[in-house]
């Protein structure tokens, strides 16, 4: 019974993983792999160079590495802040007896349920600095147009807005089923003691949501580390390259101009050790903080 998803582990994780591994100890490239073009084969002619790459990168001999790294940061602190506040804020609100909540549930929902290369695409329509919505609306007001996506910075938060939206409606629901499990005998208890809705808030809410906002902090950084689609699909090749995190960095290196196999399967590696790492480090830190 346990064959089968072994199986499938094997081919989808661990055969491309380890495959990565292998690329990044080598220097292949588009000029030195194996290809076969009709009848002509060109056999494989790249080398094993072992921890070269690795050397290369962290070094700082590949000046793209550590700008992109702390852009990646900035970006997901931005991202995973932004969606845990205003999904906890949200979810505090439909939290509430409220008229018509579950038709602002289901609204507040729909970012999550419509594919995110739908949303992007929307996103990009709207920003369009020639016919968007976003521009249809200022020179409304008399403002002049704006080039949402032209340059670095408007690019930089136009990408963390976008995924912000895509994101919140994720962190709603976690932080909903949280709030819902929380005893409403401790609301009592506080109120009978004289706490302020703000004091209820913060020692009563904010601890019953520690287990759930600790896996929702992780998931979130994990998965915005990653974020691929919303900055490729958002501004394609219209981008300088400073708005581009370690993962779409990687894909360029591979498939754009002279493809650099082995330099993106190394930053593929580190992409997954970092990941590894502050895994380890932030689970074992909220696991001492919930014993406590």
């Amino acid at each position: 019974m346990v064959t089968p998803v072994a199986v499938v582990i094997a081919v989808l994780v661990l055969y491309p993983l380890g495959y990565g591994i292998y690329q990044s100890l080598t220097d292949a490239n588009e000029s030195n792999v194996a290809s076969t073009i009709g009848a002509f084969h060109r056999p494989a002619t790249y080398r094993f160079v072992g921890l070269d790459n690795y050397w290369h990168v962290l070094s700082g001999a590949d000046s793209d590495f550590y700008p992109r790294l702390v852009w990646t940061i900035l970006w997901t602190v931005s991202c995973v802040a932004l969606q845990v506040g205003l999904g906890m804020g949200l979810a505090v609100l439909l939290n509430r007896e409220m008229r018509l909540r579950g038709f602002y549930r289901a609204m507040l929902i729909l970012p999550w349920a419509v594919p995110s290369f739908i949303g992007v695409f929307a996103w990009r329509l709207m920003l369009n600095s020639q016919y968007g919505v976003f521009n249809e609306i200022i020179t409304a007001f008399g403002l002049p147009e704006q080039n949402w996506l032209g340059t670095p910075m408007a690019q930089k938060i136009a990408v963390i807005m976008v995924n912000v939206w895509i994101g919140i409606p994720f962190n709603m629901v976690a932080v909903l089923g949280g709030l819902q499990s929380i005893p409403k005998e401790l609301y009592e208890a506080a109120e009978m003691d004289g706490a302020s809705p703000w004091q209820r808030f913060v020692n009563v809410t904010l601890p019953g949501l520690r287990p759930v906002t600790n896996t929702v902090i992780l998931l979130g950084c994990i998965w915005t580390f990653n974020m691929f689609n919303v900055i490729y699909l958002l501004l394609g090749n219209n981008t300088t390259g400073d708005t581009d995190i370690l993962v779409t960095f990687a894909f360029r290196k591979a498939f754009t101009g002279i493809s650099d196999y082995a330099g993106a399967a190394t930053y593929g590696i580190i992409i997954l050790a970092l990941l590894m790492a502050f895994s380890t480090f932030y689970r074992r830190s909220t696991l001492k903080s919930e014993q406590a």
